[in-house]
């Protein structure tokens, strides 16, 4: 009675029939996967840098926005996945859908109620001469901006996505296993985890474009500026918004297709008769204590206990949670390392980083996946084979130590005046009359090619125009060239933008780095089928669950915090207002920066190999007289493979 039609009551049209089989829910099911991805790990990973500078929020704050979603993730899982099973999975997916949507919506409001974007009323900050009227701003009570506060906006944009993404790895998945026969269900979740891995890699192209568009769309004219912002300017900000309201449209359109799923597709109740006659019963004293486990409340404590007890689990799931940290925190900052490390743009970061980290993950998952498969590896070989990967992704992190960039010369940060004034302080002799701000962010590059906050900080009291182009001329804090005085370049003293990276490393680094991520994630694989393995068949799905809890708890809730604590630690310019608050990071430490990442990535690499190996010495194969035969037990191995 439940494998009804397709359609909502007695509206059943005949043109739905056709979707009404494993084929078009996997069809709704892939896209809704790839929605998800697209602003969960793709929009909002790229958006990070942006909505730092656009909402005067830290790398620690914005990392708490990203782990939000896998709070609720982590709250809600195990319940989902326990009180969903005996419920209607498609209204589920339905559900799902709708809060992803209202998500996405959520994230993209601050946007509107936020105004317009101010960069400041007199951006080349010119050196005042003394004597004249200052235009700088003073400290008040209402100059305090209340930005920040949209940071409880973003999170619970987050939480909503995180009540989302539950039961569509959870529970759309177990439908799709019940819903086709044993040898076809892992080419069926197979092909809905390869859109979902798709999903990032369009978020990060698509966001990237996007980040070329100004973030009101249309630049504003200004009468004291004869040059329009472009994309090299540091307070250039990208329209992050734009991608979020077309996914809200789009993710809500799949209200439709779930909603008109039946319970159960046409078909399953003999699917499950067929795979209740042909399931394996080893025989095992664990698997007759559980097997009436499951099928009340009360019996959630007992089956939960009798997981944590098993060490060979525990201490996989263990290493797959420092994995994740490791993944997750570059995921979310590895767009602003290439920014800072590099000097790319916003928008170009996010797309090599995109291009770097989804293709790898989802080669290294494959690789791992082919060569398990085809060397039928057993659950000790499948351990074995990840402390191998574990290894050399260790050996390619040490990409940091050589494949790094210091910082460019950068007056009164890296080094000062022309021997005047001191270190991180941009006041020196040559300035100190000239009343600068500090948070007028203005970077130029002098002739000198050292770097200076602002035209003000460089001293220059004059600036002029040529085909769209402002020159800054008598500065006094730049140092002065030997040249003829009689050429036309003797009036450039300074331009606006940072000075050119000299560092030729990043094609090195990207090289590196995108094995050193193959080789993390072919890890992924062996490590879900090594679970699989080493727990009775009846709590193979309860187990996922429990890793997925201590996946979020102990990686990547904590992995966009962390990293985002120690990418604030490797600031050495902070931006500071008139009422001395201080905002953003402006310019950082690139070899700290650096450092910093692979001792962390490091660590959480060597915590992996350690629970593996201990996985590997503590699991013991079940006795002779309760296992299969050689043959059959090949033939199982291959199809939960």
């Amino acid at each position: 009675a439940e494998e009804g039609p397709c359609g909502w009551g007695r509206c059943a049209p005949k043109a739905l029939q056709l979707c009404n089989n494993p084929e078009g829910y996997l069809a709704a099911y892939s896209l809704l996967a790839i929605f998800q991805g697209i602003v969960v790990n793709g929009l909002i990973n790229i958006s990070i840098s942006t909505i730092e500078k656009r909402y005067e929020l830290n790398s620690s704050l914005t990392g708490l926005i990203s782990a939000s979603y896998d709070i609720a993730f982590c709250v809600l899982s195990l319940f989902i996945s326990f009180f969903g099973e005996r419920g209607h999975k498609p209204r589920w997916l339905a559900f799902s859908a709708f809060m992803l949507g209202l998500g996405s919506l959520v994230f993209a409001l601050p946007h509107f109620s936020s105004g317009k974007y101010h960069y400041g009323s007199k951006l080349e900050d010119t050196c005042q001469i003394p004597g004249t009227a200052s235009t700088n701003s003073t400290c008040s009570g209402s100059t305090k901006s209340s930005l920040s506060n949209y940071l409880y906006v973003f999170i619970l944009a987050q939480l909503l996505l995180g009540v989302g993404g539950t039961p569509l790895y959870t529970l759309g998945t177990a439908f799709i296993d019940d819903s086709v026969p044993k040898h076809k269900s892992s080419l069926y979740i197979g092909i809905g985890y390869a859109m979902s891995l798709l999903g990032p890699a369009v978020g990060y192209v698509l966001g990237g474009q996007l980040l070329n568009i100004y973030i009101d769309i249309q630049i504003p004219e200004r009468q004291d500026i004869y040059t329009k912002l472009d994309h090299d300017d540091p307070r250039w900000l990208g329209a992050w918004w734009i991608a979020f309201l077309a996914c809200f449209f789009a993710i809500w359109l799949l209200i439709i297709p779930f909603s008109c799923f039946p319970k159960h597709l046409p078909g399953t109740a003999k699917i499950q008769a067929e795979k209740v006659s042909e399931t394996h019963n080893d025989g095992s004293e664990a698997l007759v204590k559980i097997k009436n486990i499951g099928k009340s409340f009360k019996d959630f404590p007992v089956a939960l206990m009798i997981l944590l007890k098993n060490p060979v689990l525990m201490s996989l799931i263990i290493a797959s949670s420092s994995e994740a940290l490791i993944a997750t925190g570059f995921a979310t900052f590895l767009p602003k390392f290439i920014e800072n490390q590099f000097g790319q743009t916003s928008s170009f970061s996010a797309t090599l980083g995109g291009l770097v980290l989804i293709p790898a993950a989802a080669l290294g998952q494959i690789i791992s996946g082919f060569l398990v498969s085809k060397c039928k590896m057993d659950c000790k070989s499948i351990i074995k084979f990840m402390i191998g990967t574990c290894s050399v992704a260790l050996l390619l992190n040490t990409v940091f130590l050589f494949a790094k960039c210091g910082n460019e010369p950068f007056a009164g940060v890296s080094e000062t005046y022309n021997g005047t004034g001191v270190l991180y302080n941009l006041t020196a002799p040559c300035n100190a009359d000239c009343r600068c701000l500090r948070s007028m962010y203005y970077p130029v590059c002098g002739r000198d090619e050292v770097q200076y906050f602002s035209p003000c900080f460089a001293g220059c009291t004059a600036h002029f125009s040529n085909n769209n182009k402002k020159t800054f001329y008598n500065c006094s804090c730049i140092g002065k060239l030997e040249e003829e005085n009689n050429s036309e370049d003797f009036l450039y003293e300074a331009i606006p933008g940072k000075c050119p990276v000299q560092c030729k490393l990043l094609p090195l680094f990207l090289t590196f780095f995108f094995f050193a991520v193959v080789f993390t994630f072919m890890a992924v694989t062996p490590t879900t089928v090594a679970i699989l393995r080493c727990v009775p068949d009846k709590q193979r799905s309860f187990a996922l669950g429990v890793q997925s809890v201590f996946l979020r708890l102990l990686g990547t809730i904590p992995g966009p915090i962390l990293f985002g604590v120690a990418i604030d630690n490797s600031c050495t310019l902070w931006d500071i207002n008139e009422c001395k608050i201080k905002g953003a990071c402006w310019v950082y430490d690139n070899e700290r920066m650096a450092y910093l990442l692979m001792g962390i990535s490091a660590l959480c690499k060597i915590i992996t190999i350690v629970f593996v190996v201990v996985a590997v010495c503590l699991y013991k194969p079940p006795p002779a007289s309760s296992a299969l035969s050689q043959k059959d037990s090949e033939m199982v191995s291959a199809v939960r493979t």
